[in-house]
């Protein structure tokens, strides 16, 4: 959300003041049409055995992304000696790394190579998780990798560019064309610092690349503004059917946003009695789910010896209770199909906890709590569902607009990007869990802050 100091740090002027306090002019580059995918060079190192190495190749090649090979994990002489060539994408594959001694691959390639990333760029190391590892030298390799990524991720930020690590699991090679495309794409432009793990027992899914949700209804609550406004529109985008779902007051407004993306509204307050049976009946006369999308939540901000009992239970019941209870009715109903999306909201306040809001880090931990539990739920694996959450950090709305400047200055610049993410961040997170080829991804609650310095 653009405002004086932005518009100034972006003059002539103001940029020259910027750099030289080290300011970072918010400039990150979002999705807005095609794949999102990295369309220069895009260089793979390391390697893994033959098997998953070739795997990866070949997901890279489905979608599109034109890699040149490294040898080994030397730093490749791939550019020509005193060029200015850049890349747009570093892909490291660690599963290679057996002992200490092989994680100086990682300096060999990474130190002369990260120069040649282009600002917005992407690296991305995949590793096997180290817990499955067959000795403790290669445990504490593979182990090593998530440190070696968050610490990158808070080396290169100020130049838009993000470092992932993607966990695969043993028999889950085939399973990570749709993880591959998000964390390299710019639809990931507000995720940095982060580890995903992609789990065996997923078959793959051939989907339409353009619309990957076609025909399938997703159920998004608090849909009318904000965040659940640009939820709805992205997952429509991907050829979604939406069900947006909010608050009476908030008719209007929901009725013009589904209107106009060619949805529809429903006017119901999600706390009521009556309504996960009301979203589940309307469910089943679409045909079913394919996900829900638990958005709708509030705020109610006090120290907790000035907070008053009524604002500690409503926002516990809006922000963890209802969504409970709405989750439990469509798939004791059957509502939600098979190969269905439960997808929560949490928040980086339910990680790292803020002063003010004991209520609010309280329902968004118990939200991270439902995902951890019901993603190990057998009956839900039985019918392909998975749990998963998205825990977003500073997002620009217009909540965050009316901060006092300075505070809002602040709150920016405390992550690795050095500013504030969009409420499309959040959305095509929710995407990439909602894509049908995300199988895989269970039990995961994505942090949206641009690696927050604390709690990330």
């Amino acid at each position: 959300m653009t405002d004086r100091i932005e518009k100034f740090l972006r003059s002539n002027t103001g940029a020259a003041i910027a750099a030289r306090l080290g300011l970072v002019v918010p400039d990150l580059k979002r999705y807005q049409s095609g794949s999102g995918l990295p369309t220069g060079t895009v260089v793979l190192a390391g390697r893994a055995d033959d098997v998953a190495s070739a795997a990866l190749r070949s997901q890279l090649d489905a979608l599109g992304v034109q890699w040149m090979d490294a040898a080994g994990s030397e730093a490749p002489g791939l550019f020509p000696e005193g060029s200015s060539d850049k890349c747009d994408a570093l892909i490291y594959d660690g599963r290679s790394c057996h002992a200490a001694s092989d994680l100086a691959g990682l300096h060999r390639f990474f130190a002369p190579m990260v120069r040649r990333l282009n600002n917005n760029g992407r690296i991305l190391l995949i590793v096997e998780p180290h817990e499955l590892a067959d000795s403790p030298e290669r445990a504490a390799a593979q182990r090593a990798l998530e440190g070696f990524t968050r610490s990158l991720a808070k080396e290169i930020g100020n130049r838009g560019s993000t470092v992932q690590l993607m966990i695969i699991e043993p028999g889950a090679q085939a399973a990570t064309q749709s993880t591959l495309a998000y964390l390299l794409s710019v639809k990931s432009a507000y995720i940095d610092g982060q580890a995903v793990r992609v789990r065996a027992g997923a078959p793959p899914v051939a989907t339409d690349s353009d619309k990957p949700l076609s025909d399938k209804l997703v159920i998004v609550t608090g849909a009318s503004r904000g965040i659940g406004e640009s939820i709805s529109r992205v997952l429509a985008r991907d050829g979604a059917r939406i069900l947006g779902v909010d608050i009476p007051p908030a008719a209007e407004a929901l009725r013009e946003v589904m209107t106009d993306i060619g949805g529809e509204a429903l006017d119901a307050d999600i706390s009521a009695a009556d309504a996960p049976a009301l979203i589940a009946a309307i469910a089943r006369e679409l045909g079913g789910a394919h996900a829900i999308v638990h958005n709708a939540g509030i705020t109610r901000d006090k120290l907790l010896v000035n907070m008053s009992e009524q604002w500690w239970d409503m926002t516990l019941e809006i922000n963890l209770a209802a969504a409970q209870r709405i989750s439990s009715q469509l798939l004791n109903e059957r509502a939600l199909n098979d190969g269905g999306r439960i997808i929560g909201v949490a928040s980086m306040v339910g990680i790292a906890g803020q002063r003010g809001q004991t209520n609010y880090a309280t329902s968004k931990a118990g939200v991270i709590g439902y995902v951890d539990y019901m993603s190990r739920d057998e009956s839900l694996k039985g019918r392909g569902i998975t749990v998963n959450a998205v825990a977003p950090g500073f997002i620009e709305t217009q909540m965050t607009a009316a901060i006092p400047v300075v505070t809002r200055e602040i709150a920016r610049r405390l992550n690795s990007l050095s500013q504030g993410g969009r409420p499309e961040d959040v959305a095509e997170a929710i995407a990439w869990l909602a894509h049908p080829g995300s199988a895989a991804i269970n039990g995961v609650t994505l942090r949206v802050c641009g690696q927050n310095w604390i709690g990330a």
